[in-house]
């Protein structure tokens, strides 16, 4: 994992960057009062494609060609934005937007995991294993043993998200090995493109048809998480990581959760579980240790 010092402006991007995120799951909650889960994607992945194509045309970046990459774009739209997308967003029909972000930054736990198990040059090291152990604590910790005993709506909700968490990490895993080489906003675009051909279908047949005849509250909740919090995200999120590199990027997944509680308990009157919390702090300390950093400089100072 490479660590670079960050600089003032990757600081700002880094801030900029989590707060689109962390506001996608309370605009994502506002759209879901008026529309169905599988048609909050198909507008999030179907909009946001259009304009990161429009972006791909100005700056003439070199297109794909060949099967071998739409395939990659296919494996990595299935993975990346229609499983956990959808899972995500039908899961915040039952859990508090909150709550699903801190489920949410359990990503880069199951990444390290899967990583280990999939990619020869990823390692599990004894440190590594226990910034999982400890993640893993957390997510336990967040849906609570009662949920564990009593399985209801609201623990299908809490797994589905998890799940949708699983299929970050393999999409990770996938990019490496299919779509290396590509600029990244053209992997992004591709990618966006194949899920739109997925969940606009998908989103007729199960939902009904695509209309924009929506509340005011509605259209501009889908406004930002297509093109705040998906399209302008994306091209954020390529800039910081050759800025400051995919170690820093990290500060992102734990930037996030504190802004979406925020927001969901300010704007939707949220209310979490004081384990929900309790498992967040397990989490963040899970990444603590996985990263390293902190750990390191603990040595050095003695």
């Amino acid at each position: 994992m490479t660590h670079r010092s960050i600089s003032t402006e990757s600081w700002l991007l880094l801030i900029a960057l989590a707060t689109l995120w962390g506001a996608s799951f309370l605009s994502i909650r506002i759209a879901l009062d008026e529309i169905g889960p599988i048609t909050a994607v198909a507008h999030r992945v179907g909009w946001a494609a259009l304009v990161l194509w429009a972006y791909v045309a100005l700056r003439r970046l070199p297109l794909p060609r060949g099967r071998r990459v739409w395939v990659g774009f296919l494996g990595m739209g299935v993975l990346n934005n229609v499983i956990p997308f959808t899972l995500m967003a039908w899961g915040q029909l039952y859990i508090p937007s909150g709550l699903t972000s801190i489920f949410n930054a359990a990503t880069a736990v199951f990444g390290v995991l899967i990583a280990a198990l999939l990619l020869s040059d990823e390692r599990l090291t004894p440190r590594k294993a226990i910034g999982v152990a400890v993640g893993f604590a957390g997510v336990v910790t967040a849906i609570g043993v009662e949920n564990l005993r009593s399985f209801d709506i609201t623990s299908l909700a809490q797994l589905a998200v998890l799940a949708g968490t699983v299929s970050y990490a393999l999409a990770g895993v996938w990019a490496r090995k299919r779509l290396a080489g590509l600029a990244p906003q053209v992997a992004a675009a591709g990618m966006l493109s194949a899920s739109a051909l997925i969940m606009i279908p998908l989103a007729w047949v199960v939902e009904g048809p695509i209309n924009l005849d929506l509340q005011p509250r509605t259209i501009w909740a889908i406004v930002y998480y297509t093109l705040g919090a998906t399209a302008l995200a994306y091209l954020l999120y390529y800039r910081v990581l050759a800025l400051a590199g995919s170690g820093n990027l990290m500060l992102v997944t734990l930037m996030i959760t504190p802004i979406a509680i925020v927001l969901g308990a300010w704007v939707l009157d949220e209310q979490l579980a004081p384990n929900a919390y309790t498992g967040f702090a397990l989490l963040a300390l899970g990444l603590v240790i996985i990263d390293g950093r902190l750990i390191d400089r603990l040595r050095a100072a003695r």
